[in-house]
């Protein structure tokens, strides 16, 4: 088996760091992607309740102070 020279493995060396490289950002921009989907269904959530909290609220008002036709 012949030895690589020096050379050869800094760029060996390179080569599978540039790979790790794309795959590490490819990975990240997946993970971006999920946290953007989560936080639409956080905020679509939160809108949820608010709507059940401003109904609720009106709800119990109209009780305490009913409307007179």
């Amino acid at each position: 088996m012949a030895k690589k020279s020096a050379l050869q493995k800094i760029e060996s060396h390179e080569k599978l760091c540039r790979i790790m490289q794309k795959q590490t950002f490819e990975q990240i921009k997946e993970m971006q992607e999920r946290i953007k989907r989560l936080e639409y269904w956080i905020v679509g959530g939160m809108g949820a309740v608010l709507l059940v909290l401003l109904t609720d609220i009106a709800w119990n008002l109209h009780l305490i102070f009913p409307f007179r036709n």
